[in-house]
């Protein structure tokens, strides 16, 4: 292939993820009525309302163009990734839109129904144990001669944290015109560290916010992110892999970049499922488990903010869709088999809506 006509490919291929990104309207910002938190708002990005129905979108775009780029993709390239799940699902779609191959390197934990649609996009799954996924993912790359995107590695690169529509500029955007514009706190999860890192650069960057707007990360059992940010050993490890799929970490990822972030509350597993749960009942809707460990945070820190008598706003993330957890999340035989008993959790959260007071650790 003639560097001339390898070029030309890159830009087609560039034109085609910009037309699919201008077919694609931003994603909705959601208000939540809360009157026991009477003059703190709490604000939902969905997330959801993607092409591939998550935020990981957003990153799976990133990282084809920063891919193109670099000129590690070509019009022969297969790509190869390491991902829980919802990652792999958008990489397919972009892998499609390209025509490229597409191998997901996927714990075989992994849900069900987003193996199937990691498929429905012309993708191939690869099921390994959760700690072999890096392994794996470099070892098909070499033997195949393919670019391994790397998630864990890039997604705190990939992204333009300055601006151009990230998903920091479309949350403030989108706050304008409420009463409270500039967030008191943006609530977020961790899974590669892309997007704490690009909420937390931007609030920095801005001049609009930086002065008011503050990062907190959620993270689940068993990942090593909230341990990392209070002792900075990056060689932390974890045996046990997070049950919160999309988020958390058994070892500390390159792209976690704790100096962004204010401060972070670690949430049970049991009291992330609940609150999913208790938001179908305010929402109508099921969300992924991740929702649910945020939802837990901004209701920490609403009830701190009340304690204070504060008033301001507090801006979290529906991260994905609950329709793709029906036989996890959402199934009482799986809850009992993973011994989370969500009931006390619930009962909390419940609580919460009537007396605005919520202690995640009481």
């Amino acid at each position: 292939m003639t560097a001339t006509y390898k070029r030309e490919w890159t830009h087609q291929a560039i034109k085609k993820i910009d037309a699919d990104f201008n077919r694609s309207s931003d994603t909705h910002l959601i208000k939540l009525e809360l009157p026991s938190c009477h003059g703190v708002d709490l604000y939902f990005k969905d997330e959801t309302t993607h092409p591939t129905g998550s935020l990981k979108h957003r990153l799976a775009r990133s990282l084809f163009l920063y891919g193109l780029c670099n000129g590690w993709i070509s019009q022969d390239t297969t790509i190869i990734e390491s991902s829980s799940g919802s990652t792999a699902i958008s990489e397919a779609y972009f892998a499609r839109l390209l025509g490229l191959k597409f191998i997901a390197v996927v714990p075989k934990t992994t849900a069900r129904q987003k193996l199937a649609q990691i498929e429905f996009y012309g993708g191939q799954c690869h099921l390994v144990e959760p700690k072999d996924i890096y392994y794996e993912s470099e070892r098909l790359a070499r033997e195949l001669n393919g670019h391994y995107m790397d998630q864990f590695t890039f997604a705190e690169r990939a992204t333009d944290w300055r601006g151009n529509n990230n998903i920091a500029q479309s949350i403030f955007d989108q706050m304008a015109l409420e009463p409270h514009p500039d967030p008191e706190w943006v609530v977020a999860s961790a899974g590669t560290g892309g997007t704490s890192a690009t909420i937390g650069r931007f609030i920095r960057y801005e001049k609009s916010c930086c002065s008011t707007t503050k990062l907190c990360i959620v993270d689940p059992e068993n990942s090593v992110f909230f341990d990392y940010y209070n002792t900075g050993d990056k060689n932390l490890t974890s045996a046990k892999g997070s049950r919160i799929e999309g988020i958390g970490r058994p070892r500390v990822e390159p792209s976690f970049i704790p100096s962004v972030v204010d401060r972070m509350i670690q949430i049970p597993d049991a009291a992330s499922i609940a609150a999913v749960h208790l938001l179908e009942e305010l929402l109508g809707r099921k969300c992924g488990a991740s929702t649910g460990t945020n939802l837990c945070g901004a209701f920490q820190l609403m009830s701190e903010m009340k304690e204070r008598g504060l008033k301001g706003s507090i801006v979290t993330l529906i991260c994905d869709s609950g329709d793709r957890y029906l036989d996890t999340y959402y199934n009482e035989k799986w809850l009992g088999e993973k011994e989370l008993d969500t009931a006390p959790h619930l009962e909390k959260l419940r609580q919460f809506l009537v007396s605005g007071t919520f202690n995640i650790q009481g």
